[in-house]
C-alpha cells in the first residue's frame, strides 16, 4: 500500500466510481467525468462528486475514504485525513487517494447541492451499477455562467457535443 503522502502512480477513476457505488454512497457525478460519460471529448484527471450530506451517507463516505487512503491534496507533504466535519460543511474536499484524485463537493455553482442537482441528472449504467450523472444540458448551463477561463474554454466543446447529441436524436 502506498504511503499517504505520495501521489498514486496511476489514476483509476473507474475503480473510484465503482468503489463509491459498492459502498452505497449517494452522490451525483459532476465535472469532467460527467461530461466524458455523456460523449464530450474532454480530458480530466479527477473524479468530482456532490454527495448527499446526511449523517448515514457521510458515515459511508468516511468509511470508503479510509479504505482508499484518502488525504487532502496539499502543495506540501503534510498529511491531513478528511473528517466528518469536512464533509458536513458546504465546502470542497479535494483528496488524493491510492486510486487517484477525488473531489468531494458539498455544492457547486449557485450553491446547488445533491438535492438541487438530483433532478437534473441522467442515469447511466456503469459496471452493473446505476450512476446519477449531472446532465450535459445542466453542465453547459452552469459553465455559461462561470467566469473561470478553463470553464469558458471547455464550454465550446461541451456545447458542440450537446448540439451533436440533439442532432442525432432528430
Amino acid at each position: 500500500m502506498p504511503s499517504k503522502n505520495k501521489k498514486p502512480q496511476v489514476s483509476d477513476l473507474s475503480a473510484l466510481l465503482k468503489g463509491l457505488n459498492e459502498a452505497g454512497i449517494e452522490f451525483v457525478l459532476v465535472g469532467g467525468v460527467a461530461a466524458v460519460v455523456q460523449g464530450a471529448p474532454v480530458t480530466t484527471f479527477d473524479l468530482d462528486i456532490v454527495h448527499r450530506r446526511t449523517d448515514e451517507n457521510i458515515e459511508k463516505l468516511m468509511k470508503f475514504l479510509k479504505s482508499i487512503d484518502a488525504c487532502q491534496r496539499r502543495p506540501d507533504d503534510k498529511v491531513i485525513e478528511p473528517d466528518e466535519n469536512d464533509l458536513k460543511g458546504k465546502g470542497h474536499v479535494l483528496l488524493t487517494t491510492r486510486l487517484g484524485p477525488l473531489d468531494v463537493l458539498a455544492v457547486i455553482e449557485e450553491g446547488r447541492g445533491f438535492e438541487e442537482l438530483f433532478t437534473d441528472t441522467v442515469e447511466i449504467e456503469f459496471q452493473g451499477f446505476k450512476v446519477y450523472v449531472l446532465s450535459l444540458e445542466t453542465i453547459v448551463a452552469l459553465k455559461r455562467e462561470s467566469q473561470n477561463p478553463k470553464d469558458q474554454y471547455r464550454l465550446q466543446i461541451l456545447e458542440e457535443t450537446l448540439r451533436q447529441m440533439r442532432e442525432e436524436l432528430l
